[in-house]
């Protein structure tokens, strides 16, 4: 249930401002029309900080409805706040979906046994699988391979979403944990090494762009297919690049907009994709294949 090709979905905001709900819909049904295993409404990638409170439930409800039961749907739910993080966490078990990603803290930087109670609180607070989301370049803490095995303790601590690109924790973590601890890269350029180091899937920003190649790569990967993995491993490398020549999401905003899902609009303080930026989106989306060439 926990594996293979999983999209950190970007927010459509329409030209008023507001979560553009028809578009975001529309999005959730093309990715999962197209091979996506699990959906991540609520991420960094789905602009969350800049979301009211009323947003945010109405997101997931509608990520929910949307998927329909065919993917699984892994709300975004952590806060730097454990009392906001469980009320959210609370409320993804209410409207049904399958499990919560709890982001590291950021800004208050807790201990590491700040670290363990702020889960241990979550955890306790609802039924829902919870997945640990460490990534320190964000959130400036990093939790310690120790912390994440004390967490493991607790029956529904499923899994993580590591975005360090430090690919020596995988292997650490399955032969400290087993293999039944989920473990997601959080970091597209390395999603196969990730795999091979006993991941089990990505949570993807590329693949709200290319969920096809991203679903196939991971297909590819279960069915023991190296020569297709590494065909669409190296395919899909330079539109990772290009997404992430500017913070996320803005990149992947403006080729989402350029395939005719939404609009390229981010909220302050981000800021749409530069003139550079779009060029080599373009130009890496078209060498994908996803683009017809501009002669």
């Amino acid at each position: 249930m926990y594996s293979g090709s999983f999209t950190a979905l970007i927010t459509p905001f329409s030209v008023d401002g507001s979560v553009d709900e028809r578009a975001f819909q529309d999005f959730v049904v093309w990715q999962v029309d197209k091979g996506t295993n699990g959906l991540v409404p609520a991420g960094t990638t789905g602009e969350t900080p800049v979301l009211s409170p009323d947003e945010y439930k109405r997101l997931l409800r509608l990520c929910v409805e949307a998927a329909s039961g065919r993917a699984v749907v892994m709300a975004g739910s952590g806060t730097n706040c454990t009392a906001e993080s469980i009320e959210r966490a609370q409320y993804a078990e209410q409207v049904g979906a399958n499990a919560v990603m709890v982001v590291t803290p950021y800004y208050n930087k807790p201990t590491q046994e700040g670290l363990y109670q702020h889960y241990k609180a979550i955890h306790d607070s609802c039924e829902l699988p919870v997945f640990i989301y460490n990534i320190p370049g964000r959130s400036v803490v990093d939790m310690s391979l120790d912390t994440m095995k004390r967490l493991a303790e607790l029956p529904r601590i499923a899994g993580i979403k590591d975005a360090t690109a430090d690919l020596s924790r995988p292997v650490q973590l399955r032969l400290a944990l087993g293999a039944n601890f989920c473990q997601f890269s959080g970091d597209d350029h390395t999603a196969v090494a990730f795999l091979a180091q006993g991941g089990h899937g990505c949570i993807s920003v590329t693949s709200n762009i290319a969920p096809r190649l991203c679903a196939d790569l991971h297909r590819a990967w279960q069915e023991g297919n190296m020569e297709k993995v590494n065909s669409l491993r190296d395919r899909l490398v330079p539109l990772h690049s290009a997404l992430f020549c500017e913070t996320n999401p803005a990149p992947v905003k403006y080729a989402a907009s350029l395939l005719g899902h939404c609009s390229d609009r981010v909220r302050l303080p981000l800021v749409p994709a530069s003139q550079n930026a779009r060029e080599r989106v373009r130009a890496a989306m078209t060498d994908a294949g996803l683009l017809e060439a501009v002669s």
